[in-house]
Protein backbone atom coordinates (compact mmCIF):
# COMPACT_ATOMS: atom_id res chain seq x y z
CA UNK A 1 0.00 0.00 0.00
CA UNK A 2 2.75 2.43 1.21
CA UNK A 3 4.80 1.62 -2.12
CA UNK A 4 1.27 2.49 -4.49
CA UNK A 5 0.86 5.61 -2.89
CA UNK A 6 4.63 7.07 -3.14
CA UNK A 7 4.39 5.69 -6.99
CA UNK A 8 1.12 7.62 -7.17
CA UNK A 9 2.60 10.68 -5.20
CA UNK A 10 5.55 10.45 -8.15
CA UNK A 11 3.52 10.11 -10.98
CA UNK A 12 1.80 13.42 -9.52
CA UNK A 13 4.92 15.23 -9.23
CA UNK A 14 6.00 14.32 -12.76
CA UNK A 15 2.14 15.37 -14.37
CA UNK A 16 3.24 18.68 -12.78
CA UNK A 17 6.51 19.01 -14.00
CA UNK A 18 5.85 18.45 -17.32
CA UNK A 19 2.79 20.63 -17.27
CA UNK A 20 4.96 23.02 -15.75
CA UNK A 21 7.52 22.86 -18.55
CA UNK A 22 4.80 22.84 -21.05
CA UNK A 23 3.44 26.05 -19.42
CA UNK A 24 7.18 27.56 -19.58
CA UNK A 25 7.50 26.33 -23.01
CA UNK A 26 4.13 28.10 -24.35
CA UNK A 27 4.65 31.21 -23.16
CA UNK A 28 8.50 31.39 -25.01
CA UNK A 29 6.29 30.36 -27.94
CA UNK A 30 3.54 32.79 -27.63
CA UNK A 31 6.22 35.48 -27.43
CA UNK A 32 8.08 34.67 -30.04
CA UNK A 33 4.46 34.35 -32.07
CA UNK A 34 4.11 38.03 -31.26
CA UNK A 35 7.23 39.08 -32.32
CA UNK A 36 6.69 37.09 -35.27
CA UNK A 37 3.84 38.75 -36.23
CA UNK A 38 6.12 41.97 -36.51
CA UNK A 39 9.02 40.75 -37.79
CA UNK A 40 6.55 39.06 -41.12
CA UNK A 41 4.81 42.74 -41.56
CA UNK A 42 8.82 44.60 -40.97
CA UNK A 43 9.71 41.90 -44.03
CA UNK A 44 6.79 42.78 -46.08
CA UNK A 45 7.19 46.68 -45.37
CA UNK A 46 10.74 45.86 -46.61
CA UNK A 47 10.19 44.61 -50.04
CA UNK A 48 7.68 46.44 -50.51
CA UNK A 49 9.48 50.16 -49.59
CA UNK A 50 6.84 51.17 -47.34
CA UNK A 51 8.60 53.78 -45.03
CA UNK A 52 5.74 54.51 -42.77
CA UNK A 53 4.88 50.68 -41.58
CA UNK A 54 8.94 50.13 -41.75
CA UNK A 55 9.02 53.33 -39.17
CA UNK A 56 6.12 51.97 -37.09
CA UNK A 57 8.37 48.88 -36.67
CA UNK A 58 11.92 49.79 -36.10
CA UNK A 59 13.11 51.39 -32.79
CA UNK A 60 14.71 55.22 -34.92
CA UNK A 61 16.58 56.13 -31.90
CA UNK A 62 18.27 52.42 -30.47
CA UNK A 63 18.87 51.14 -34.24
CA UNK A 64 20.38 54.47 -35.58
CA UNK A 65 22.72 54.79 -32.19
CA UNK A 66 23.86 51.34 -32.61
CA UNK A 67 24.74 51.72 -36.19
CA UNK A 68 26.50 54.83 -35.47
CA UNK A 69 28.25 53.38 -32.20
CA UNK A 70 29.25 50.86 -34.66
CA UNK A 71 30.48 53.45 -37.38
CA UNK A 72 32.60 55.91 -35.08
CA UNK A 73 34.43 52.52 -33.58
CA UNK A 74 35.41 51.38 -37.22
CA UNK A 75 36.87 54.78 -38.16
CA UNK A 76 38.77 55.10 -34.84
CA UNK A 77 40.31 51.92 -35.30
CA UNK A 78 41.03 52.60 -38.93
CA UNK A 79 45.05 53.45 -38.96
CA UNK A 80 44.80 55.56 -42.10
CA UNK A 81 42.80 58.04 -40.50
CA UNK A 82 44.86 60.09 -38.01
CA UNK A 83 42.76 59.96 -34.15
CA UNK A 84 42.18 63.11 -33.79
CA UNK A 85 40.33 63.81 -36.70
CA UNK A 86 38.15 60.49 -36.09
CA UNK A 87 37.26 62.13 -33.19
CA UNK A 88 35.87 64.82 -34.99
CA UNK A 89 34.44 63.98 -37.78
CA UNK A 90 33.38 60.47 -36.61
CA UNK A 91 30.47 61.14 -34.93
CA UNK A 92 28.90 63.59 -37.27
CA UNK A 93 29.83 61.37 -40.21
CA UNK A 94 28.34 58.89 -38.47
CA UNK A 95 24.97 60.58 -37.63
CA UNK A 96 24.50 61.59 -41.15
CA UNK A 97 25.13 57.52 -42.30
CA UNK A 98 22.92 56.17 -39.13
CA UNK A 99 19.86 58.10 -40.44
CA UNK A 100 20.30 57.63 -44.17
CA UNK A 101 20.84 53.45 -43.42
CA UNK A 102 17.85 53.53 -41.60
CA UNK A 103 16.00 53.38 -44.45
CA UNK A 104 13.78 49.90 -45.95
CA UNK A 105 15.52 50.10 -49.40
CA UNK A 106 18.88 49.65 -46.85
CA UNK A 107 17.47 46.87 -45.45
CA UNK A 108 16.33 45.15 -48.59
CA UNK A 109 20.03 43.38 -48.36
CA UNK A 110 19.68 41.95 -45.17
CA UNK A 111 16.07 40.70 -45.81
CA UNK A 112 17.97 39.22 -49.08
CA UNK A 113 20.91 36.98 -46.04
CA UNK A 114 17.89 35.83 -45.19
CA UNK A 115 16.43 34.44 -48.36
CA UNK A 116 13.40 36.83 -48.62
CA UNK A 117 14.53 38.90 -52.39
CA UNK A 118 11.30 40.67 -53.69
CA UNK A 119 9.93 37.75 -55.81
CA UNK A 120 10.07 35.37 -52.37
CA UNK A 121 7.14 34.99 -50.66
CA UNK A 122 7.09 35.81 -47.14
CA UNK A 123 6.31 33.20 -44.77
CA UNK A 124 3.66 33.89 -42.09
CA UNK A 125 4.50 34.53 -38.90
CA UNK A 126 3.95 30.52 -37.64
CA UNK A 127 6.87 29.99 -39.67
CA UNK A 128 8.93 32.98 -39.07
CA UNK A 129 8.48 32.37 -35.44
CA UNK A 130 10.64 28.77 -35.97
CA UNK A 131 13.63 31.43 -36.53
CA UNK A 132 13.41 33.75 -34.00
CA UNK A 133 15.62 33.46 -31.08
CA UNK A 134 14.41 34.27 -27.17
CA UNK A 135 17.62 36.09 -25.78
CA UNK A 136 18.48 36.25 -21.94
CA UNK A 137 17.66 39.90 -21.88
CA UNK A 138 13.98 40.07 -23.47
CA UNK A 139 14.75 40.82 -26.93
CA UNK A 140 14.63 38.23 -29.85
CA UNK A 141 17.30 37.59 -32.57
CA UNK A 142 16.27 36.50 -36.20
CA UNK A 143 18.09 33.37 -37.33
CA UNK A 144 18.98 31.60 -40.84
CA UNK A 145 19.45 28.00 -39.00
CA UNK A 146 18.99 27.32 -35.52
CA UNK A 147 22.66 27.64 -34.58
CA UNK A 148 22.97 30.82 -36.93
CA UNK A 149 23.98 33.38 -35.68
CA UNK A 150 21.84 36.91 -34.65
CA UNK A 151 21.86 39.95 -37.07
CA UNK A 152 18.62 41.10 -36.41
CA UNK A 153 17.55 41.95 -32.72
CA UNK A 154 13.90 43.05 -32.07
CA UNK A 155 12.63 44.73 -28.38
CA UNK A 156 9.20 44.86 -27.48
CA UNK A 157 7.85 48.51 -27.01
CA UNK A 158 5.63 49.80 -24.29
CA UNK A 159 2.80 49.51 -26.93
CA UNK A 160 3.50 45.42 -27.45
CA UNK A 161 4.65 45.95 -30.71
CA UNK A 162 8.25 44.32 -31.70
CA UNK A 163 10.17 46.72 -33.26
CA UNK A 164 13.97 46.32 -34.79
CA UNK A 165 16.46 47.70 -32.73
CA UNK A 166 19.88 46.26 -33.35
CA UNK A 167 21.91 44.92 -36.01
CA UNK A 168 24.58 43.08 -35.67
CA UNK A 169 25.48 42.36 -39.14
CA UNK A 170 28.63 43.22 -40.92
CA UNK A 171 27.88 47.19 -41.99
CA UNK A 172 29.10 46.55 -45.06
CA UNK A 173 25.19 44.73 -45.64
CA UNK A 174 23.80 48.14 -45.35
CA UNK A 175 23.41 49.14 -49.06
CA UNK A 176 20.93 51.04 -50.67
CA UNK A 177 19.60 48.13 -52.93
CA UNK A 178 16.55 49.23 -55.28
Amino acid sequence: MMAQLERETWNVRGILIGITALALAACATVEKLDAAGDVHALLIAIRDGDQATFDRLVDRPALKREIEDRLVAEARKDSRIPAALAAVLAPSLAELAGETMVQPGVFRGVAEYYGYDPRTKIPGPVAISAMLRKLPDGRVCAVTKKDGPCLLMFTEAPDGRWRLSGFEGELSMLRIKR
